[in-house]
């Protein structure tokens, strides 16, 4: 769920020293000592192309961030967007049951951009790779016209067991979650009305969010049968799965109580329900398992069932179609 637009004109783009004041090697020659190396990485950024030690398969997704559209400057530092670019690629690649192995970055801005700002973007985006174990690669830098800022992320994972696609759930599976559901949408709705004081753990999953890599392959050796990152809310996720490998996907709104509970008293019941059914940015994993098979750490919320006559594959809620749609590029727009 996506910040709404505003003014692009935030405090990165006034004060400080504006990036038209340096040359592209000056801008590297500060940002890359802000990154981590790996042993995989066998060629460091600074040549044409970085050199990756791989074996095997190699799972590969990119994302894009944009000024304006998926953060303001009044709410994020350069370093939450740095740390939100990677969380959101990096659990792409751990919900395919891969474990991420570096990062190429593209920052395209403003010249008027100011370098403390870049420096500190580059410092979140070191700190989060640093905190995932992956290297960053390389990348590119660009200049934009006015108020545009954009950065993109290419993460690239190695695949030590199956791969999980969102095509294979069952009828019989049971549809089970990793982590959090609703906490980053919840801090939109707080940092919107100005309320960041009512759940500061909201706001920060918001700004900074956080995935169970790890449980990503792990759900893969388990047996995972279908598999993706809770990225656009949980019933629009949830129905790209339940399409994908044609079931219907039955969810129990009882089993969601603990993340309601997380937050009703903060923004109310109402809002609690649609944050946990459509808030984006939580990139927690969503799964479905033979009923036997659920690893420790994951709990159960519903079951895939057969597609009966009359009805199409998707999501239930209590036995009920819902409106709660999730975030969407462009019809959100």
């Amino acid at each position: 769920m996506p910040h709404p637009s505003r003014s692009t004109r935030g405090p990165m783009m006034t004060g400080g020293t504006p990036l038209r004041t340096l040359d592209e090697d000056d801008l590297l020659d500060r940002i890359l000592p802000l990154f981590g190396g790996s042993v995989d990485l066998v060629v460091a950024p600074g040549d044409d192309a970085a050199v990756l030690r791989t074996a095997g398969e190699t799972v590969a997704t990119t994302d894009t961030a944009v000024l304006g559209r998926d953060w303001l400057d009044a709410w994020s530092s350069g370093a939450d967007i740095g740390h939100k670019v990677i969380v959101q690629n990096l659990a792409d690649v751990a919900a395919m049951g891969g474990t991420p192995t570096g990062v190429l970055i593209t920052l395209v801005a403003d010249p008027g951009l100011s370098l403390e700002w870049v420096l500190d973007h580059a410092a979140g985006l070191g700190s989060a790779c640093a905190e995932a174990g992956v290297a960053v690669l390389g990348g590119d830098l660009s200049s934009a016209p006015p108020g545009v800022v954009m950065v993109s992320v290419t993460a690239l994972g190695r695949l030590d067991g199956p791969v999980v696609l969102r095509s294979g759930a069952t009828p019989g599976d049971v549809l089970a979650v990793c982590g959090s559901l609703g906490l980053a949408a919840a801090g939109l709705l707080l940092l919107q009305a100005g309320l960041e004081d009512r759940h500061p753990l909201a706001v920060e999953r918001q700004r900074r969010p956080v995935s169970p890599l790890a449980a990503g392959p792990e759900a893969a050796r388990a047996g995972a049968t279908a598999m993706l990152d809770v990225s656009d809310g949980l019933v629009r996720d949830g129905t790209r799965l339940a399409r994908a490998s044609g079931v219907v996907l039955e969810i129990d709104l009882t089993a969601l109580e603990p993340d309601l509970a997380e937050i009703r008293d903060a923004v109310g019941a109402s809002e609690a329900v649609e944050c946990v059914l459509a808030g984006g940015e939580e990139h927690s994993l969503l799964a479905t398992f033979p009923a036997d098979l659920v690893p420790t750490g994951w709990r159960v919320i519903g079951r895939a069932r057969e597609v009966a006559a009359g009805e199409r594959p998707g999501v239930l809620v209590d036995g009920h179609a819902v409106t709660h749609t999730g975030w969407d590029h462009f019809r959100s727009s």
